[in-house]
């Protein structure tokens, strides 16, 4: 079963709660998307350690009602 953008944006703001999220449907398909997460949460962390975060956000969804998710991450300007 796929997932909506609407409950990723929402299992990442649940763990992240200043982020900023976009999510695009790569497909139309639910199950291809890209995300541009920005969180001061990632400041001082490798790209590998945000990209973690976002996944862990994820409670284990990637992978299974989540197929694919292209994901950019950056710290806000003033962060």
């Amino acid at each position: 079963m796929a997932m909506d953008a609407v409950e990723i944006e929402r299992l990442i703001k649940e763990a992240l709660p200043d982020a900023k999220v976009s999510i695009d449907d790569l497909r139309g398909d639910g199950d291809h998307y890209a995300a541009h997460v920005i969180s001061a949460a990632f400041k001082n962390k490798s790209r590998v350690q945000q990209h973690q975060i976002v996944y862990q956000a994820l409670k284990g969804k990637m992978g299974n009602q989540l197929h694919a998710l292209a994901l950019q991450t950056s710290v806000p300007e003033d962060a």
